[in-house]
């Protein structure tokens, strides 16, 4: 499973992340798909059972680091001028 996968099913499961996203092992990318994961996640949640969400969460993290890193890497900012 993804970092952002782990952190997304453990936040649902009330856990809280300890510091910031790089103490968590990801990036601010992955902190934002993670963020996105987790709140369509905890509305699931409650019209839903636990397994749904669950797959739901699976489904979402896959299919936004696909896209978000489907070029590799980070491919613009300032370290890139």
């Amino acid at each position: 499973m993804s970092a952002v996968g782990y952190w997304a099913r453990e936040m649902l499961d009330g856990g809280e992340p300890y510091g910031d996203y790089q103490s968590m092992g990801l990036s601010n990318r992955q902190y934002d798909v993670l963020r996105e994961v987790v709140a369509a996640a905890r509305t699931a949640q409650r019209d839903q059972g636990i397994r749904e969400t669950r797959e739901l969460v699976d489904r979402q993290v896959r299919r936004a680091c696909a896209e978000g890193y489907r070029d590799g890497g980070p491919s613009h900012g300032p370290w890139q001028s």
